[in-house]
């Protein structure tokens, strides 16, 4: 879409975003960016429309009580992408674990650490289900089955220096680390507290600097 905001060396650019149109041609979501140099990839859009499509990369960790994948929207990036990185959990049938939320008890919780040149949102959480315990006459918000917390990142240069080397150095690969928090339980017993150490690894490509043929460049 045109920026009609812009002046300068800027007017005349345009503002990247995606829309997603239904059958009959009416817009149902939208996805775009305050800046034009940061920007949604379109995996990660297909991914928040379509979960069971989006994921480029997927890795199975060990944890207990369930079953723990990884997965992150794409393996590679530019300076400005925005991606999705997502934990795939399924318990077992009985199992559940607590929504954040809860109180007396211990949520499942994904933190990140914060990373050089790695920008976070907000981390999803589904919607849960109230479950209630007849033992102690409480009613709780619970995750059961098969169900992702998402959280977006942007990746981009944080510093000069780094911008300068995003135009002439060789791809360089990001390492974002966490952990998730959470304690399963049954109908008769809760399991111990469990963390569990989670790794996603993106590659950050150079800026691609060859000029767009002629005919199409801005004059």
């Amino acid at each position: 879409m045109l920026n009609v905001e812009a002046a300068g060396k800027d007017k005349g650019m345009a503002h990247p975003g995606f829309f997603y149109l239904d059958a009959n041609g009416i817009i149902r979501e939208k996805y775009f960016q305050e800046k034009d140099t940061e920007r949604f990839t379109a995996n990660n859009v297909v991914g928040k429309l379509f979960p069971e499509l989006s994921d480029e990369v997927t890795k199975t960790v060990d944890a207990p009580h369930v079953k723990l994948t990884l997965e992150q929207s794409d393996s590679e990036v530019i300076s400005g992408n925005r991606i999705s990185l997502a934990a795939e959990i399924e318990l077992p049938k009985g199992v559940h674990v607590y929504a954040p939320g809860v109180q007396g008890y211990r949520p499942i919780e994904l933190r990140l650490n914060p990373a050089s040149g790695v920008e976070f949102r907000p981390v999803t959480y589904p919607s849960p289900r109230v479950l209630y315990l007849e033992a102690i006459q409480e009613h709780v918000p619970v995750f059961e089955g098969k169900f992702r917390i998402s959280q977006d990142a942007t990746v981009k240069e944080s510093t000069t220096r780094e911008v300068v080397r995003s135009l002439v150095a060789a791809d360089r690969v990001v390492v974002i680390t966490g952990e998730l928090a959470y304690q399963a339980c049954d109908d008769k017993v809760c399991y111990p507290p469990a963390t569990v150490l989670v790794e996603w690894r993106v590659k950050v490509n150079p800026l691609d600097l060859k000029r767009s043929p002629e005919d199409i460049q801005h004059r």
